[in-house]
């Protein structure tokens, strides 16, 4: 079911949001691929693909194109209630990730795996709400990925802890297909992901 978000991230003007926050928006070369997460409103644990990723690039023929796949930007029920990291459940931080990942292998299938570092935000009370708290945050390499679910996952589950991930396995065929696009170009395989929150989106 689509949602107003949704709706909203169809038209959205991402390149002055960028300009507001001083981040990079690409538009020089065919597939330099811009890849936007935008987390939907709320910390209370859904579990559901409630998330967007919006992927806005140029062609040698069109300018300012745009594809909108359902993802989770956070971890799933499972891995909130029973975190698998001491510490606590990773929970990405909003921000521009520059060259922060590459073309890689998640398990044993090509996905987007960290190449950089990233913060993360530590949730270890084992509730359903996602706390969000700044002092807990670390910086560093931990795995977080930008893979797929299962052929069309209802719930996250276990699916993330921390990672990006795809509602749907065909969607994030789609998806690679633009990422090996941009690799074909000539744009390098390194790619920036830059994550905002709904209440960004003015």
């Amino acid at each position: 079911m689509k949602t107003g978000l949704y709706n909203k991230v169809l038209t959205y003007d991402f390149k002055k949001l960028f300009a507001r926050k001083g981040y990079a928006f690409f538009t020089k070369g065919a597939y330099n691929l811009n890849i936007i997460g935008v987390r939907a409103s709320g910390k209370k644990v859904t579990n559901t693909f409630n998330d967007y990723l919006v992927l806005i690039y140029n062609t040698n023929q069109d300018d300012n194109l745009r594809k909108v796949f359902s993802i989770t930007t956070d971890p799933g029920r499972t891995m909130m209630i029973n975190p698998i990291n001491p510490q606590g459940t990773a929970i990405l931080v909003p921000g521009q990730y520059r060259a922060g990942w590459k073309l890689g292998y998640h398990k044993n299938y090509q996905a987007l795996v960290q190449n950089k570092t990233v913060k993360v935000y530590r949730d270890k009370n084992k509730n359903e709400i996602y706390d969000l708290d700044p002092k807990t945050i670390q910086q560093g390499q931990f795995g977080i990925n930008i893979h797929k679910a299962g052929n069309f996952s209802k719930f996250i589950d276990n699916w993330s802890a921390g990672c990006q991930v795809f509602q749907s396995s065909n969607e994030f065929s789609r998806f690679m297909g633009y990422v090996k696009k941009q690799i074909a170009a000539g744009l390098g395989d390194k790619f920036t992901y830059t994550l905002v929150n709904e209440e960004d989106l003015v």
